[in-house]
C-alpha cells in the first residue's frame, strides 16, 4: 500500500487530490463490470435525484464544465444510460433522463457506490465519518 512520507508538507491541496485519486481508483474498479465510468455514474446519480434535467441545470448541479459534460451526455446516450428528449418548455432545449437500463441497474449501482463509500472509510469510526463528510461539504460549498 502506498503511504505518504512523514515529512511531506502541509499542503491541502496535495491531499484533498491524493485523496480524490484514491476514491476515485476505487469506485472505478467496482463500476468496470458496468462499463460504466465514475463521471457517468455521477450523472446516473444527479438525474435519479431529478429527472427531466437539462444539460445545463445537471452541469451546475453536479458543478461540473458544461463542455466536459457534453461529450459524457453524448456518450451515455450512445450507450443506453440516459435518453434526452425536447424540454416541454422550450423546444430548443433536451431534458435528460436515465434509460432502462439505468434503472434497472439503480439499486446495483447505488449499492456499489456504498460498498466504494466503506472501502475508503473503513478505518474511520462512524463519528469521524460523521465528521469528515462535513467538513468535505463545507470545503465544497465554501466560497
Amino acid at each position: 500500500m502506498n503511504r505518504l512520507p512523514e515529512d511531506v508538507p502541509d499542503c491541502m491541496v496535495f491531499l484533498l487530490g491524493k485523496a480524490y485519486q484514491k476514491a476515485h481508483s476505487e469506485f472505478k474498479k467496482l463500476l468496470t463490470p458496468y462499463n460504466l465510468t465514475n463521471i457517468q455514474h455521477l450523472v446516473l446519480e444527479g438525474l435519479w435525484y431529478k429527472q427531466g434535467m437539462t444539460a445545463a441545470q445537471l452541469s451546475k448541479f453536479l458543478i461540473l464544465d458544461k463542455a466536459t459534460l457534453s461529450g459524457v451526455l453524448d456518450r451515455m446516450a450512445t450507450a443506453g444510460w440516459i435518453v434526452k428528449k425536447p424540454n416541454p418548455h422550450d423546444k430548443r432545449v433536451m431534458s435528460l433522463y436515465t434509460a432502462q437500463k439505468a434503472d434497472e441497474l439503480k439499486e446495483k449501482l447505488i449499492e456499489e457506490r456504498l460498498k466504494a463509500n466503506e472501502i475508503i472509510l473503513n478505518n474511520f469510526s462512524f463519528e469521524e465519518k460523521i465528521l469528515f463528510r462535513r467538513l468535505l461539504t463545507d470545503v465544497v460549498n465554501s466560497e
